[in-house]
């Protein structure tokens, strides 16, 4: 039985879909298995504080979604929630895991809900992380704003979290910054540049980072337990869009994060006790 310490994960790699895919684990390969999918431009490690909260009873494992992290760069015209569904799945298949619980958080959030829907028989829990069906355009117009405005190289670690603090998107705290180094790598002169495949930043003419597209018919689709978590000051995910999830699905449930905007870090004391009750843990 293989076995990995609760609170370091192991670091993996898969080739899927043509694509060499990076993915964390933590946990027991024995136990239920609990995925968890990352935002836009985040990575794996974006879940390095919540996994070992779930560890000593599932198996954790989180993904660097194509084009991210330290999973390979794919073709520019792939980077769609559809492709990223299929990457899923196609990892879930690898590992023979034919039912998991999902967290996904924003974008990571929209991959859940295409693949829960397309396949409500594989997904026993679902924790959606301040994103649902639909986006706020005006959020997203910001979203791909500042993706496509981002520099190019830091001189330096902390001149990366300065940048987020400037734009103000997500948090740039302590915690943010310890993660904020998986998202770098060093480049020319000792500076550092994004891991992130650049075409993600600058997608094909007629294209952007985050398209409005709605998967509300999926959504309907999802038999699963639905845990949506809230940042309350959050203009990504809007109030009256958790209402309409809600009366969609008897099974939701909602928590929200005070004093927090897009997108919780899931270890916030509000977000954890919510999670803990939601797994059992």
């Amino acid at each position: 039985m293989e076995i990995t310490n609760p609170m370091e994960p192991a670091s993996k790699f898969v080739t899927l879909n043509g694509l060499k895919l990076h993915y964390l684990e933590f946990g027991e390969a024995a136990n239920p298995a609990i995925v968890c999918i990352h935002g836009l431009t985040r990575s794996a490690h974006d879940f390095d504080a919540l996994a070992p909260h779930l560890a000593a009873k599932y198996r954790v494992l989180s993904l660097d979604v194509r084009g991210r992290g330290d999973s390979e760069w794919g073709p520019p015209d792939r980077y769609n929630i559809a492709t990223y569904a299929a990457d899923l799945a196609a990892l879930l298949d690898h590992l023979k895991l034919g039912r998991v619980s999902l967290i996904g958080t924003s974008m990571g959030g929209r991959i859940s809900i295409l693949f829960a829907g397309n396949h409500p028989e594989r997904v026993e829990k679902l924790v959606l992380n301040d994103i649902g069906p639909a986006l706020n355009p005006e959020a997203s117009a910001r979203i791909n704003q500042w993706v496509a405005g981002a520099p190019l190289e830091f001189a330096s670690l902390d001149d990366a979290l300065e940048h987020y603090r400037a734009v103000q998107f997500g948090p740039a705290d302590a915690d943010f910054a310890a993660m904020l180094k998986w998202l770098v790598k060093p480049s020319a002169g000792g500076r550092l540049t994004w891991k992130m495949d650049p075409a993600i930043r600058k997608p094909p003419p007629g294209v952007s980072a985050v398209l409005p597209i709605g998967f509300w018919a999926e959504y309907e689709k999802i038999a699963a337990p639905i845990l949506i978590v809230r940042g309350a000051i959050s203009t990504v995910l809007m109030p009256e869009t958790v209402q309409r999830m809600c009366q969609l699905s008897p099974k939701a449930k909602v928590v929200e994060v005070p004093g927090v905007g897009h997108a919780p870090s899931l270890v916030e004391p509000e977000a954890l006790h919510a999670l803990r009750a939601f797994f059992g843990c």
